[in-house]
């Protein structure tokens, strides 16, 4: 689906991604975690082709991102960035709307798929609003809503890529939003997600990456990822590894 080989990426004049791989497959949930300053937004601007590489490449079905039309890469490749801005008074409709533009699916077939992207991000309830009435985190949660109905309804061919998409979210909404992320994945879709909450990347994801100061300090499923030692190394933080009574995933404890 989507891979990345030996990726190094410099912003002024400083490398700030190391050697970076890694490979996205249909159907799955990859997190990304690390500290402040680690790179993980740097490595989803890199992978979604915004920023140039330095080194290294991204493939999109085992073509170079860069080789693709827009339009065509628009149709298989959709990134919900860190900060979504718009200074516009449009309907909630409109602004999940814009997620169809890629398309050519006529305007009844994008109305209906614009209501289910709102009712999976959990923000049906605002359609008919304006976006510039809305709380910081309810204009979250209709972007994700944008970038979902541009993939909508998700399918073995796209990647779908989050940068912290539960900032500002109460955690009922990061629940909500994370369980329509893995539906997504569940019909095919690849996920990348950037999150700092350990335990809601042990909850919802089926692979970890650990950044640390721009390179790969780990990678692989939660319970090889979340250990003490990784942990307190990478985030000086003391903590307790048990697993969930009911999930049997991995629940971290600081102590």
């Amino acid at each position: 689906m989507l891979s990345a080989e030996h990726l190094r990426v410099a912003r002024d004049g400083r490398t700030v991604l190391h050697e970076v791989s890694l490979a996205l497959s249909a159907g799955e949930v990859l997190g990304v975690l690390g500290p402040n300053g680690a790179g993980k937004s740097t490595l989803l601007a890199a992978l979604s082709g915004e920023l140039r590489l330095r080194a290294g490449r991204v493939s999109l079905q085992g073509r170079e991102l860069a080789d693709w039309p827009a339009i065509e890469r628009a149709r298989r490749l959709a990134v919900l960035p860190q900060n979504s801005t718009l200074n516009f008074a449009f309907p909630v409709e409109t602004v999940v709307g814009f997620g169809r533009l890629p398309h050519a699916s006529g305007r009844e077939r994008d109305a209906r798929i614009v209501a289910e992207a709102l009712a999976a991000a959990d923000a049906a309830h605002l359609a008919g609003r304006s976006y510039l009435a809305l709380s910081g985190g309810e204009r979250q949660r209709v972007h994700l809503a944008r970038v979902l109905a541009q993939l909508w309804p998700g399918s073995r061919e796209q990647v779908l890529l989050l940068d912290e998409p539960t900032a500002m979210l109460d955690p009922s909404h990061q629940h909500s939003i994370l369980q329509a992320v893995r539906a997504f994945a569940e019909r095919g879709a690849a996920v990348l997600v950037v999150l700092h909450e350990l335990n809601l990347a042990a909850r919802y994801c089926d692979r970890l990456l650990l950044l640390r100061d721009g390179a790969v300090q780990t990678q692989g499923s939660p319970d090889a990822v979340l250990r003490p030692d990784t942990l307190r190394e990478v985030f000086g933080l003391e903590v307790l590894v048990q697993r969930h009574p009911e999930r049997g995933h991995p629940l971290i404890i600081a102590r």
